[in-house]
């Protein structure tokens, strides 16, 4: 979103943002697609340099639409990504300098071992069994378009 506000004047961020931000309002990825494209299509004429990066980006911005609904939040995000630079960042800091390349190396890794044996007993972010879904046409009945005839 930021990449794309930077080709708008300041002035025009909230309607851009707001006509992007239907896109991931989206049931599926299929009218995830098709939302981004009719969008691109509105801002052709005002904004032609964002809408060739929304064009190049499609596939990119949508990749996150293949998982379950229930993990989609979590990983357009980069939240947790960053909780765990911080953390390693945090260590070799009080470590100060490593002598050899082998001793930072050993180090992160404990740190990303440690963090993988959390996540792996106690701190649940994405429900694993819900990966066997990835591929499957799950569409959300609530927020879908098409109703099927009883």
């Amino acid at each position: 979103m930021r990449n794309a506000l930077a080709h708008v004047s300041r002035g025009q961020h909230t309607v851009v943002a707001a006509a992007i931000r239907q896109v991931f309002d989206q049931p599926d990825r299929q009218y995830a697609g098709e939302t981004w494209r009719r969008v691109a299509d509105q801002l052709r004429p005002r904004w032609p340099k964002l809408t060739d990066l929304m064009d190049a980006g499609e596939l990119d911005v949508l990749a996150y639409m293949a998982f379950p609904r229930q993990h989609r939040t979590k990983l357009h995000s980069t939240n947790p990504i960053e909780r765990l630079k911080k953390e390693v960042k945090r260590r070799a800091e009080v470590v100060g300098i490593c002598p050899v390349r082998a001793s930072i190396m050993r180090l992160i890794g404990a740190v990303l071992f440690a963090r993988n044996d959390e996540w792996q007993t106690s701190n649940r972010y994405v429900v694993v069994a819900a990966f066997a879904q990835i591929g499957e046409e799950n569409i959300d009945p609530i927020l879908s378009r098409t109703t099927k005839a009883a």
